[in-house]
């Protein structure tokens, strides 16, 4: 029996597909993986308290560029609204509503991009207060990469509901 290449590929990239829709990010504290410092985690696009995977300990979640409160779809729940790395309160695309952007790795007060005006910035998958990188000032940590609008909800999650 001939396996073709195109059928092994085929199946590979299945697998692949499957596996990466289960992968699971891991928030922690500071600079700790220990499993009792666990935040929150990323499953999909929805970030749980905890390690749970309970529905009822959903924070938030991702649907295209918005972040959601808990599992709600309700335009009235849209917490954050991403547009080309701004961050908007809402539904808001109004330039006067932007809570923060992100811009090469760091995080501004609203629509800034002084750099006076850092309130983290991301190393790897570090997170670091202000425009430190040094170790004991690792805000928290993730056990894997994001997108943008995944690190949003992590940071709501983080920052309002821990």
């Amino acid at each position: 029996m001939k396996i073709s290449i195109q059928r092994i590929m085929m199946t590979l990239f299945f697998c692949f597909t499957i596996v990466s829709g289960f992968a699971q990010v891991k928030v922690y504290k500071n600079n700790s993986s220990y499993s009792g410092d666990v935040i929150c985690n990323l499953k999909g696009d929805k970030v749980y308290r905890g390690n749970s995977s309970y529905s009822g300990d959903v924070l938030c979640h991702v649907d295209d560029n918005k972040v959601y409160r808990g599992n709600s779809s309700y335009s009235g729940d849209i917490l954050y609204t991403i547009r080309n790395g701004k961050v908007y309160l809402g539904s808001s695309s109004y330039s006067g509503d932007v809570v923060f952007t992100i811009r090469e790795g760091k995080i501004y007060k609203e629509n800034s991009s002084y750099s006076g005006d850092i309130i983290a910035n991301k190393k790897g998958n570090k997170v670091y207060k202000n425009t430190s990188s040094y170790s004991g000032d690792v805000d928290f940590n993730l056990s894997g990469d994001v997108t943008i609008e995944q690190f949003v909800a992590i940071w709501y999650a983080v920052k309002y509901c821990w």
